[in-house]
């Protein structure tokens, strides 16, 4: 793998009992990436980051995160990283200002908390305790916990779970900031459209084996991104037809049927279409829940304390 990754993994494996939950994934981000961890529920996406994370231990392989072990990292390096869950510390008793202030005097250079307040849009609730917040405005403040180190790398696991449609939006717009200040980024999400939103290049995970891995356009190889042409024929059926070349396609439909033919549509294959199709072609498995190996919660010494 290339000496100027960022995140290395190599054959990695996390086994409970006589399952992988990770099976073997090898793969790499790049400095200044956003790559994105695709699968299902149970694909072993979560464990893969909290491994990266230094939060779980992998049974074999290797992993390095900026040319550190998680497993071994120090505070020195876990200051370097940061951190977005689906599980916050425990904080719901101080004000979202409060604990942004705390953290940030953690580390040796973190960002302004006033600005991240507001570009994580928390200044409307800022002086309230965070355990009245909706879910929503706790995910915000769970992100403005993630950056307020500055880190180097940043995982960001379900990040906008609980998000309107708006709030998405303002959201991507914060990671394309990010992204240009050349913060690497590893990104689980649901949403397909979001990842191909703000990713570069996609890995997809189905029962803990890595399946496909590729840039964010160009993922599935060709075949899978063949544009589709539907109509509707003269005596009222709908057809469909997958196509390398849709515009003559659509000149024949014009030339039989007439220059407007009845519901043409075309369409090329989003990457949810394309990931739809990958794991259609593997076994998922259930989701695993191993209580032997639960993760810390993500205290403010773990999520990377300097000073």
């Amino acid at each position: 793998m290339s000496t100027q990754a960022a995140l290395e993994v190599t054959d990695l494996v996390k086994r409970y009992g006589d399952r992988d939950v990770v099976d073997g994934l090898s793969f790499e981000v790049r400095h200044g990436e956003t790559f994105a961890l695709l699968g299902p529920n149970g694909a072993g996406k979560s464990t893969t980051i909290e491994i990266l994370e230094g939060f779980r231990t992998a049974t074999s392989g290797s992993a390095r995160v900026l040319g550190h072990d998680p497993a071994h990292g120090d505070a020195g390096w876990r200051g370097r990283i940061g951190v977005v869950s689906q599980s916050s510390a425990d904080i719901e008793r101080y004000s979202a200002r409060e604990v942004l202030r705390h953290f940030a005097s953690l580390y040796r250079q973190p960002r302004d908390v006033a600005e991240t307040i507001e570009r994580c849009g928390i200044a409307p609730f800022a002086t309230q305790r965070v355990g009245r917040l909706s879910g929503g405005q706790k995910r915000r403040v769970d992100v403005a916990l993630g950056i307020i180190g500055n880190p180097e790398v940043l995982f960001l696991d379900e990040p906008t779970t609980g998000f309107d449609p708006n709030a998405r939006r303002e959201f991507w717009g914060l990671i394309q900031q990010l992204k240009g200040e050349g913060m690497t980024m590893v990104l689980t999400t649901h949403y397909l459209d979001e990842a191909e939103h703000l990713s570069d290049r996609a890995g997809i995970i189905a029962a803990g084996k890595l399946v496909e891995i590729g840039d964010i356009t160009t993922i599935g190889g060709p075949a899978s991104r063949t544009p589709r042409v539907r109509w509707q024929e003269a005596d009222g059926r709908w057809r469909e037809q997958k196509t390398d070349a849709p515009a003559q396609l659509v000149a024949a439909l014009a030339d039989r049927l007439g220059p407007e033919p009845a519901g043409l549509t075309i369409t090329r294959p989003s990457l949810e279409d394309v990931y739809l199709e990958i794991i259609g072609e593997h076994p998922v498995d259930s989701p695993a829940h191993p209580a032997a190996d639960t993760p810390t919660a993500l205290t403010p010494a773990l999520l990377g304390g300097t000073k």
